[in-house]
């Protein structure tokens, strides 16, 4: 079976939720299944490979969940990406818009060693407000961004095309 399908058939469809009218796509039910769990993981390292990354950046909190094990086995450090307020050292911060108010997320100050090419990580992209938000932690940091990665993309929403001002690669295993 090809590992999007694979990936479709165990993600839950949690209707209503977080409000009326989304179809939340849960992908807690892949970390039921170890093995999924592994081809899900060599297959985002396979891409990163290819672009040479020095840095996983992972997004608070379910992009931590395969953006450490990717970090792992590409033997490179793994930078959390987090809320405001959750790290606790100097941190540079980077504020942006979601539907209804703002958000801030921040990283550790001394994370990122100017130069270093970073894989931008989280579980799902829809309209790139956050992973617009970590590039530009990134390149406050003196970084750039070589590539994204995604477990699923909700293409209807467009996020993608915000992320391309920072890198054209951009790696989804389920699209939508």
């Amino acid at each position: 079976m090809v590992l999007e399908q694979e990936i479709k058939n165990v993600i839950r469809d949690v209707p209503n939720f977080p409000k009326e009218g989304i179809m939340f796509k849960d992908i807690t039910p892949i970390l039921q299944q170890p093995a999924l769990c592994e081809k899900i993981t060599q297959a985002i390292a396979a891409n990163a490979k290819l672009h040479q990354v020095d840095a996983v950046l992972g997004i608070e909190s379910r992009g931590f969940l395969f953006g450490m094990l990717v970090a792992r086995l590409l033997n490179v450090p793994f930078i959390p990406i987090r809320k405001a307020g959750k790290l606790p050292y100097t941190t540079i911060r980077e504020e942006y818009d979601l539907e209804y108010g703002s958000a801030i997320i921040e990283m550790h100050s001394d994370a990122l060693p100017k130069g270093a090419k970073v894989m931008i990580h989280d579980d799902l992209l829809a309209t790139g407000g956050t992973a617009v938000a970590a590039c530009k932690l990134v390149e406050k940091a003196g970084g750039s961004v070589a590539c994204f990665s995604f477990l699923v993309s909700l293409n209807f929403l467009n996020g993608k095309d915000k992320l391309k001002d920072y890198s054209e690669e951009i790696f989804s295993l389920v699209n939508y």
